[in-house]
């Protein structure tokens, strides 16, 4: 991994405007894009850090297609790699949605044009599903199989038949494993 304030602003640049292009049903259906770029491609974050930051930005409040941009931009490239990709992720945005909005609203009635909007959901259900996937085997290689279920499972029953907001769920999460206390290493007195 790059050290904070080594990334390359043209780099960052190109990644976030890749994201912001791409990131077609809004700031969840970016997650996985953002974690190909900053994780697989570049390397700027390992997976856990970027968990983290996953993490604490679902708990903090606005949206997320921005908080992770501008945080990772940071991270990587200090204040003007903030600046840079949160910049290059929402121009894209704006422009794709004014012109996108425009030809929606003139062919609204055209067959094809309605089912193109249906077809992005089942694409960004997988993207979500193998964001889902790899987290899961990343908490079973920590948690190991039995408490990573469980934990999905408690959070299922939490958010889907309690009615409990996501944000508290995972500020639980966080609390918990704030307040767990650190294992011992062998040999430490």
């Amino acid at each position: 991994m790059k050290a904070p304030g080594k990334a390359p602003l043209g780099a960052l640049f190109w990644a976030f405007t890749r994201i912001g292009l791409l990131g077609f049903g809004g700031g969840p259906a970016m997650i996985p894009l953002v974690r190909q770029e900053v994780v697989k491609r570049h390397a700027w974050l390992s997976d856990e850090e970027f968990a983290d930051i996953l993490a604490i930005g679902n708990t903090l409040p606005g949206p997320i297609a921005t908080k992770m941009p501008g945080y990772i931009g940071y991270r990587v490239a200090g204040t003007l790699g903030c600046i840079v990709a949160v910049g290059a992720v929402i121009i894209p945005m704006i422009v794709a949605m004014i012109a996108l909005l425009t030809a929606f609203s003139r062919y609204r009635d055209v067959a094809w044009i309605r089912g193109m909007g249906q077809a992005v959901v089942p694409v960004v259900m997988v993207m979500m599903g193998q964001l889902a996937w790899d987290f899961l085997d990343k908490s079973q290689l920590v948690l190991g199989w039995l408490v990573s279920l469980a934990m999905a499972a408690a959070a299922g029953v939490l958010i889907y038949l309690l009615g409990v907001h996501p944000g508290l769920v995972i500020g639980g999460i966080l609390a918990a494993a704030l307040l767990r206390p650190m294992p011992r290493k062998a040999g430490a007195s």
